[in-house]
C-alpha cells in the first residue's frame, strides 16, 4: 500500500482512478476507523456515481504512522486546517467530495467552513459539532468494551497498533477538557450542497447534531433519518445510504 508523507508523518491511502478530475470523492474515516473499516463502502459509491476515490488513513490509524503520544482536544482541527489540504495537495484533488463518517464529518465541516478546502459537496455520516452526554455514555461503554470482550484483538486486525488508536481517541473524548469540544463556529462558512445522514439508534449522538448543523450552515442542504440504524449508516444501511449518497452526488452544484 502506498504511502503520503505529510506533516512529519506515513499515511497509507488508497487512489482509485484519476484523483485530479472534478467531484473526487475524498473518505475522511471516524474516531476508530482506517482504510479497511469503510469496507466496500468506498468502491460501491465510487462505482455508483462513476468518480474517483481517496481514502486514508490518519496519523495513528490503519497502517499510517503509529501516534504514541496524548491527543489534543483541538486534534480535529489540526487535521482539517492542516493535514486534509496536504493530502488533497499532495494528490492533486480539486474541489472533492467529502464524505466523512463522526470525526471524519467533523473534520470536513473543518475544513470547509474555513476554507482551506474548495469542495462540491459534502457528505456526513453520523457529525458531530459538539458533545453531547450520550456520546460520553457511548465512549465510556467502549472502554468497557475494549478492556472485557476481543474488541482489541478485532481492531488489530485494521491498525499497526489497535492499543495506540483506542486510547488515543477514546482517552481524549472522555477528558474533562473535551467538554466544552464545539465546532459550530464553522458552519457558516458552508455554502456548498450538504447531505447529512444519522441513524436514530447512535450510540454517540442524537439528531440535535443534524438539528445545528441544518441551522448553522449557508448552503443548500438534505437530512436523512435512518431507523434501525447505529453510528454507521454506512455499514448498519448500506444500501438506503449509498441511494442517498448517489443522488446527491448525481445533482449539479
Amino acid at each position: 500500500m502506498p504511502h503520503l508523507a505529510v506533516d512529519g508523518h506515513s499515511l497509507d491511502y488508497v487512489v482509485h482512478g484519476d484523483a485530479a478530475g472534478p467531484g473526487t470523492l475524498v473518505f475522511l474515516h471516524e474516531g476508530l476507523g482506517s482504510i479497511g473499516l469503510w469496507r466496500r463502502f468506498p468502491d460501491e459509491l465510487r462505482q455508483r456515481t462513476r468518480r474517483a476515490g481517496v481514502v486514508y488513513s490518519r496519523y495513528g490509524y490503519g497502517w499510517s504512522d503509529v501516534a504514541p503520544e496524548a491527543r489534543r482536544p483541538d486534534y480535529m482541527h489540526h487535521e482539517a486546517l492542516v493535514v486534509l489540504p496536504t493530502v488533497l495537495d499532495a494528490l492533486d484533488v480539486r474541489r472533492p467530495v467529502l464524505v466523512g463518517h463522526s470525526d471524519g464529518a467533523s473534520i470536513a465541516l473543518i475544513a470547509t467552513g474555513a476554507g482551506v478546502v474548495d469542495v462540491e459537496r459534502l457528505v456526513l455520516l453520523a457529525p458531530h459539532v459538539f458533545v453531547e452526554d450520550v456520546s460520553i455514555i457511548g465512549i465510556e461503554a467502549a472502554r468497557a468494551a475494549y478492556e472485557t470482550t476481543d474488541l482489541p484483538a478485532r481492531l488489530a486486525r485494521h491498525h499497526r497498533d489497535a492499543d495506540a488508536t483506542f486510547r488515543g481517541w477514546n482517552d481524549v473524548w472522555l477528558a474533562p477538557e473535551f467538554r466544552a469540544w464545539n465546532i459550530e463556529g464553522y458552519l457558516g462558512g458552508v455554502t456548498c450542497p450538504l447531505l447529512c445522514i444519522q441513524g436514530l439508534d447512535d450510540q454517540y449522538g442524537t439528531l440535535a447534531q443534524l438539528d445545528a448543523i441544518v441551522a448553522g450552515v449557508a448552503g443548500p442542504w438534505e437530512r436523512m433519518e435512518l431507523a434501525e440504524c447505529g453510528h454507521s449508516p454506512q455499514l448498519d444501511r448500506p444500501e438506503a445510504t449509498l441511494d442517498a449518497v448517489s443522488r446527491a452526488c448525481r445533482r449539479v452544484p
